[in-house]
């Protein structure tokens, strides 16, 4: 496979605030300094949300390709996520990040498959193997059997 490349622009705005961008992307997105730090600002989305966010979008689509090559039927596919922000060797640093996707599939005969593609999916993700950061999978697989959720 040949390298790819992906750029992206910041430009910084005002305050604690900055727009990234991409030549290739039409939607900009406003970072800022989280509101835990002097200066922060809330309700805007900081570095380390988009950490976390990259984390759990490259799990996602890593998940997409690992299914739709082994013939895994799932009727929906949700996965929150949490970063934890702390210090490490005296630096700070995003520590550990958990992924808890919960997958739901037609039929009961699907769940051992199901769960072997959540777990190669994580081990897969080019995001969790190109960062220091421990990811923990906490999966959930939910039986949709005649419109049913079972647990």
């Amino acid at each position: 496979m040949e390298a790819h490349k992906y750029l992206v622009n910041l430009v910084w705005t005002i305050d604690r605030k900055g727009e990234v961008s991409s030549p290739v992307l039409n939607q900009k997105i406003e970072v800022a300094t989280p509101p835990e730090f002097p200066g922060g600002i809330p309700d805007i989305w900081s570095p380390e949300h988009l950490f976390t966010a990259a984390v759990s979008s490259c799990f996602m689509t890593t998940f997409l390709a690992i299914a739709a090559n082994s013939n895994l039927v799932f009727t929906s596919l949700t996965c929150p996520a949490e970063g934890i922000l702390d210090r490490k060797d005296g630096k700070y640093a995003m520590t550990d990040i958990f992924l808890k996707p919960v997958l739901t599939i037609p039929n009961e005969e699907d769940r051992e498959k199901a769960e072997k593609v959540l777990i190669k999916a994580e081990k897969a993700c080019l995001i969790s193997n190109s960062i220091s950061s421990e990811v923990h999978l906490q999966t959930e697989v939910l039986i949709l059997e005649n419109h049913t959720v079972i647990l």
